[in-house]
């Protein structure tokens, strides 16, 4: 005879627990917006006591995500983690320099990375005004680069290849505001 009754309480489990997981992502989503705003001001302080919250946050999203192997595919969970990747690699990238290895599912991480020349355009935008010629021109070869290894991939995923073509569109605008900046003399023609 089926046990509907062992049935309905493994479903009814995993709503709970996918409810949770719904709660802990919007915190990592929260603290990831929260990242990027202090960054972007500059704030970089804040933005540190920022990510170690984030990853306190990140560790209980995990714990909660491993309980079922669905759970790393619910929409608000890999939402979370490709925000939370794109916080710390622009924060990363800020403070080192460098675009930092996160380990994250490589989709997710693939996911926040194609989302972090939106921020780093900002950056640049932001940069120019203030006549930081050198750090416009490490964000575009930064996402230039970016770009290049995504090339490489064969994304079968229209997701992926949509932040793909956002990367192009970033750098596009990069690239024209470094032209921008040549022709108004800041920047020697090479």
């Amino acid at each position: 005879m089926i046990n509907f009754s062992k049935l309905q309480k493994e479903f009814q489990a995993y709503d709970e627990e996918r409810e949770h997981l719904i709660k802990k992502s919007r915190d990592v989503l929260k603290l990831s917006k929260q990242i990027i705003y202090a960054v972007h001001r500059d704030e970089m302080k804040n933005a540190e006591v920022l990510v170690k919250e984030i990853e306190k946050e990140r560790k209980e999203l995990e714990r909660i995500a491993t309980h079922n192997a669905k759970m790393a595919y619910e929409g608000s969970y890999k939402i979370a983690i490709q925000e939370y990747v794109e916080a710390i690699l622009y924060y990363d990238f800020v403070r080192k320099g460098i675009i930092s290895e996160i380990k994250v599912l490589a989709e997710h991480y693939i996911l926040g990375l194609c989302d972090l020349p939106g921020e780093l355009n900002r950056r640049a935008v932001f940069a120019a005004g203030k006549g930081r010629v050198d750090e416009v021109a490490k964000i575009r070869d930064t996402v230039d680069s970016i770009y290049g290894e995504m090339l490489k991939f064969d994304f079968r995923d229209n997701e992926i290849r949509r932040k793909v073509d956002a990367v192009k569109y970033e750098l596009r605008k990069l690239e024209d505001l470094m032209l921008d900046l040549k022709l108004r003399g800041r920047v020697s023609c090479e």
